[in-house]
């Protein structure tokens, strides 16, 4: 079956991100948000502060999508298909997440990108984005989120990207593959996109993956 991808919708943003007062209190929420987002990437709760486990709203099951181990209440994820069987050129995934600030600071923690763009506010301001901005490795990251809600399993191959516009701390972004072009043996070529909030384009390019038969081997 083959569609085409629907023009992204304006998503409202997400709460403004919550300022920090010093360095310390950056690297301490730095150091709390990276595990909680390791726990809830095993699918644990992460512990309260009186050590206690909270609860976890937000994380729960997938069922409906064989490719990834758990969702989020506030991800949102449109395909044009269901079924392998039927993919074909047009058919296409979208993604959308708030790009929230626990994301930022995960983010640098794992990655040990700490520049001071995504992390300060008092030296952001005086950049020309006037303000905390999302990695641009971490805004790309909803490509891949984007790609494993193909039906059957996606293994990446290669990705091409253009950066062309910020993120802001707290923005929902909606990324979109679509299916331009099949290479043979489960191989696609995809246009890759992620827009912001506004609708705007702030990622463009184009990948290349296998797409495998969940029912059958790599």
């Amino acid at each position: 079956m083959s569609s085409h991808c629907p023009d992204s919708e304006r998503v409202e943003s997400a709460s403004s991100p919550t300022n920090w007062t010093s360095i310390s209190k950056h690297v301490l929420n730095s150091y709390v948000e990276a595990n909680n987002a390791l726990l809830a990437a095993m699918g644990v709760s992460p512990s309260s502060s009186d050590g206690s486990r909270s609860e976890s709203a937000s994380t729960t099951a997938t069922d409906s999508v064989d490719g990834v181990a758990f969702g989020d209440e506030a991800w949102l994820m449109e395909r044009s298909t269901d079924e392998y069987d039927e993919l074909g050129v047009g058919d296409y995934v979208r993604f959308s997440k708030p790009i929230a600030d626990a994301d930022v600071t995960a983010f640098s923690r794992i990655s040990g990108d700490t520049n001071r763009l995504h992390l300060e506010p008092g030296f952001a301001e005086d950049t020309r984005f006037s303000g905390r901005i999302a990695h641009g490795a971490l805004v790309a990251g909803t490509i891949s989120a984007a790609l494993a809600r193909f039906p059957g399993t996606t293994v990446y191959l290669s990705q091409d990207l253009e950066f062309t516009g910020p993120v802001e701390i707290g923005e929902t972004v909606s990324a979109s593959c679509e299916i331009v072009e099949s290479l043979g043996g489960g191989r696609y070529r995809l246009h890759t996109q992620v827009v912001s909030g506004d609708g705007d384009t702030v990622i463009d390019g184009e990948a290349v993956i296998i797409l495998s038969d969940p029912a059958g081997e790599y």
